[in-house]
């Protein structure tokens, strides 16, 4: 496989960890929404968050199943679990250097 070949293969293994991120994160606020919305609810809110939570569990679950048990191409090409534990460990770092940085600038700020 010659260099741009390569670079091509690349980019498009990172477009799926990246819709892979997109996707799940998209399954697990829905069901948090819906989650809330059913129990914060009233009347057909209720009803409108059950349908949410269950439309992000269809997802979430289906998505999971495709990249994690089924030999379907592309999906079986994504390493999902480490795609997931690097995002995670990446937001979990940006949180901390922003607040940091807010925290420094606070402490200027407030001291000036």
């Amino acid at each position: 496989m010659s260099g741009p070949e390569r670079r091509l293969w690349k980019m498009e293994f990172e477009i799926w960890n990246f819709l892979t991120v997109i996707i799940l994160v998209f399954a697990l606020v829905m069901v948090i929404a819906g989650i809330f919305s059913a129990y914060f609810g009233a009347g057909k809110n209720r009803v409108y968050g059950g349908v949410i939570c269950a439309a992000g569990l269809i997802v979430g679950v289906l998505w999971a199943y495709l990249v994690a048990f089924s030999d379907i191409e592309p999906f079986c090409n994504v390493p999902a679990w480490d795609v997931v534990y690097d995002a995670v460990v990446n937001l979990v770092a940006v949180l901390i250097g922003a607040l940091i940085a807010i925290g420094i600038f606070l402490v200027v700020v407030l001291k000036s």
